[in-house]
């Protein structure tokens, strides 16, 4: 599970063995915690899913990934090139 950020006291990262699936992070702070699909060439975020966030706490974290976002995609297209090696 490399971790991409910690921002807030939020952790962003996503799972090494996911398969084929596009770019997307897992969240979890306390016992929030969410998924969400990063999609850069639209510059937009989609929510998988929330468990247990708040509407602020939703809020927060989505707009820490955009103020992220080249950083997330840039973090898992480097994990995906070093997995591929």
């Amino acid at each position: 599970m490399p971790t991409i950020l910690l921002c807030k006291g939020w952790r962003i990262f996503f799972f090494a063995n996911e398969g084929n699936e596009p770019i997307h992070v897992h969240c979890r702070k306390g016992n929030a915690k969410g998924k969400f699909w990063i999609l850069p060439d639209a510059y937009e975020i989609k929510k998988a899913y929330v468990r247990y966030m708040t509407r602020r706490e939703e809020r927060q974290i989505r707009r820490i990934l955009f103020d992220h976002l080249d950083e997330i995609v840039e973090a898992w297209n480097e994990f995906q090139e070093s997995t591929n090696d």
